[in-house]
């Protein structure tokens, strides 16, 4: 038996090839998610993983739409999006496959 608190994984991912992890593999990754009213991530997009993410609590705005607690978004490959907070959301992400060195920042067209 192993056990481990969220709090010390890395930015919430659990399972997956990140140091430390509860369960080091390259076949999924899996997180639990927090953030504040107003944080962002920047677009970006992977080229192998599919990503879903739940919305467990919150609102975010992602591809242009609000998505609200409930609701599933399935960002396949080469989807690029970014990602606020509206406020205080808690995220389940799963990441098929665990694929290293997948996120690819959009750049800005000049």
């Amino acid at each position: 038996m192993k056990t481990a608190k969220l709090a010390d994984m890395f930015k919430g991912w659990f399972v997956g090839n990140f140091e430390p992890t509860i369960y080091r593999t390259n076949d999924v990754e899996v997180a639990i998610k927090e953030y504040s009213a107003g944080d962002y991530e920047e677009a970006h997009y992977h080229k192998i993983a599919t990503e879903i993410t739940v919305i467990q609590s919150g609102r975010v705005k992602m591809f242009d739409k609000i998505f609200n607690s409930g609701d599933i978004i399935v960002v396949e490959p080469n989807d690029a999006t970014d990602f606020t907070a509206l406020e205080d959301t808690v995220t389940i992400v799963v990441k098929i496959p665990g694929a290293n060195n997948d996120k690819y920042l959009v750049e800005e067209e000049k």
